[in-house]
């Protein structure tokens, strides 16, 4: 199994557990984690899940992989330049906000510029947003991301796999978050064709 070194951005929009989980996911593996988290994102994780950003940083820290963490304003982290080598940066889940701040270039915290280093790198970037309805203005975003290289995979479970619980809808999507990686995985059952139509 080849080992990753991934950046792992998690925003202020709901939907903490799906970068929770993936983090525990990659750790769980051995992978190398360079996690940021915007200061909405630590209010979200906290509200959504009684723990706060420490808490649960030292919590990941416990798993078998490496975890760096880092302050949203320290525009000086490895991860800000494109000297880091980074396999893929992930942000999920990935706010309006921070969306449209990535699509349009603009790097006022350490997450957006490490994003944006992604797209300058030509390196993976796969955004998980969780918002809906989207407006034509959030559309026009993600169209300018994909474009640009990025992977939109949004935070949409599927029922085929006849889910039994809230975190089999969770799994789904961080399933697929490490397809998008090329990262083999059991989370869901994936799709067979045994249904005949």
């Amino acid at each position: 199994m080849n080992l990753g070194r991934y950046i792992l951005g998690i925003t202020g929009a709901s939907g903490s557990i799906y970068g929770i989980r993936l983090a525990q996911q990659l750790l769980v593996r051995g992978d190398e984690i360079h996690l940021v988290m915007t200061d909405n994102g630590r209010a979200v994780v906290e509200y959504e899940t009684g723990y706060t950003a420490d808490e649960l940083t030292d919590d990941l820290q416990g798993y078998d992989g490496k975890l760096e963490s880092y302050s949203i304003g320290d525009i000086f982290a490895p991860i800000s330049s494109g000297s880091f080598k980074a396999d893929a940066m992930i942000v999920a889940p990935c706010s309006m906000a921070t969306l449209a701040h990535i699509a349009n270039g603009i790097s006022d915290n350490l997450l957006e510029r490490a994003a944006d280093v992604c797209i300058k790198e030509r390196r993976r970037l796969i955004l998980v947003p969780r918002e809906t309805p989207l407006s034509s203005i959030h559309l026009s975003n993600m169209l300018a991301l994909s474009q640009a290289g990025a992977i939109v995979l949004p935070a949409m479970p599927a029922f085929y796999h006849k889910p039994q619980s809230l975190d089999d809808a969770v799994n789904f999507v961080v399933g697929k978050t490490l397809d998008a990686l090329g990262i083999d995985n059991d989370l869901y059952k994936h799709w067979n064709g045994e249904i005949k139509l």
